[in-house]
């Protein structure tokens, strides 16, 4: 059923954003936004882990390197009836963690060094699971295609601000309004599946472990020290993927309204329902 989910959510915002390029270039640019989204869900859907894993400089652990965090990946896909994913440590001070992959067989799970130093073995394993939680419900894949779509038509939109609609008799407030809004919709989309997916597996990870005040002690933490502190090599388009928000010690206006991710209090508060 989340395979059925995700494939959907793929098929639809695909078909947004070939419909936004007819609105802009008719029948021709409804033709290249299809080439061009087919196009990146492909990559998207084999190339994505590969690249998000490379930009974070992360190194791929084992029972032998890295027993204490490999254990506890084993023991979790286990019990949540998941192969075992590849495991990865990434060598960043700031604590955080994300899932990469475009299925259970080639899925990844990758923790900073800031989080193993910071967390309990218990918070660690709360983490862990979470990430596990994204794993089981393609929350991965999700994420990667919402937000390649949602930047595919931001460009598609400055495209048609600066050449202008391909289709006569257009009218020229519609496209405007069109070329400012759907941008902005398409991030609202983006965010939006981002931050229930948060919710969803902060309940699976609850779940996993029987211990929901392991991760809620986890995410205070995380959250803490991540207001001091911007990730290196932090990227706006792979934000949503990190357990906490990367950015979040960056002040921005209405960071909130555009956030990736829901508030930690509403997290730590949800969470507090299952105990």
């Amino acid at each position: 059923m989340e395979q059925f989910k995700t494939y959907a959510l793929m098929t639809g915002l695909t078909l947004l954003f070939i419909w936004f390029g007819n609105m802009i270039a008719g029948q021709t640019g409804m033709i290249i936004a299809f080439v061009v989204a087919v196009g990146m869900n492909f990559y998207a859907y084999y190339y994505s882990d590969t690249q998000v894993l490379k930009h974070y400089n992360a190194i791929a652990v084992d029972e032998q390197s890295a027993p204490g965090l490999y254990n506890i990946v084993h023991r979790l896909t286990k019990r949540a009836n998941l192969p075992m994913p590849a495991v990865y440590i990434i060598p960043e001070e700031q604590p955080n963690a994300f899932a990469t992959g475009r299925d259970y067989e080639n899925a990844a799970v990758a923790v900073t060094e800031g989080l193993l130093n910071l967390l309990s073995e218990e918070e660690v394993e709360a983490v862990v699971a979470h990430e596990l939680s994204h794993i089981k419900h393609y929350d991965m894949l999700i994420g990667t295609v919402a937000a390649t779509i949602a930047g595919a038509i931001a460009m598609l939109a400055n495209f048609g601000m600066f050449f202008g609609g391909g289709r006569e008799r257009q009218n020229p407030i519609l496209m405007i309004a069109l070329m400012i809004l759907m941008p902005i919709a398409a991030s609202i989309i983006q965010m939006t599946v981002s931050r229930n997916r948060e919710f969803m597996a902060d309940e699976g990870a609850a779940r996993m472990t029987g211990h929901p005040e392991w991760l809620q002690s986890a995410l205070a933490k995380l959250d803490n020290y991540a207001r001091g502190t911007i990730m290196r090599d932090a990227d706006p388009q792979t934000a949503h993927m990190f357990i906490i928000n990367p950015f979040t010690g960056k002040d921005v206006s209405l960071k909130q309204l555009f956030s990736t991710h829901p508030s930690t209090e509403s997290r730590i508060e949800r969470l507090e329902t299952l105990k």
